[in-house]
């Protein structure tokens, strides 16, 4: 009897907490495993090329174009452009926010580096998280170029479209995602 008491206490609170909290309608549906490559997840070596991967293959075909034209040009400086994360399935997103908030404490302080599936550009495809100093600095020094700009300044790896920035420049960035009205929790 006293073991259905304590179960039926801790469905309460589970279900309590559920409804009190929208917020933990983001952390459900993971499928419980490690990112795989169906996901979004990527091999240290990856490169803007790697159509064989969701992760490069599934972003915005604008944006990759971008990247693939800068790409090409940096190949000639000996440069080449790894991608650590591009596009991810709403449960790796999950699965990162979940390790952001055990890591920073809070899904406040989380919310400075990983979006919800529904708010993230990777979700949509729309972002790519460039590796390797040699890569960045080269983007930071090129990519306006292209179209290609930093948006946080928190994240210097992480870049997405701006066309307009071909004719004028980059625009300011976020000082991290919690100031920019499209990641806004």
């Amino acid at each position: 009897m006293g073991l259905v008491v304590v179960a039926a206490a801790v469905i309460g609170i589970l279900v309590h907490r559920s409804s009190a909290d929208p917020f933990t309608e983001v952390l459900r549906g993971d499928h419980g495993g490690p990112a795989t490559e169906a996901d979004g997840s990527l091999p240290d070596d990856a490169t803007v090329f790697d159509d064989k991967y969701p992760g490069v293959a599934n972003l915005d075909a604008k944006l990759l174009q971008a990247l693939r034209d800068a790409a090409k040009d940096a190949a000639d400086d000996g440069v080449t452009f790894y991608v650590n994360s591009g596009w991810r399935s709403p449960e790796y997103q999950n699965q990162l926010l979940r390790e952001a908030i055990s890591k920073y404490g809070s899904k406040e302080k989380a919310a400075r580096w990983v979006a919800t599936p529904d708010r993230s550009p990777h979700v949509s495809g729309h972002a790519v998280d460039i590796g390797r100093s040699e890569a960045k600095s080269w983007l930071s020094e090129h990519g306006a170029k292209y179209g290609l700009c930093p948006i946080y300044r928190n994240e210097p790896w992480h870049y997405e479209l701006r066309p307009k920035a071909i004719e004028h420049g980059c625009p300011p960035m976020y000082a991290d995602p919690t100031h920019d009205p499209r990641t806004r929790q």
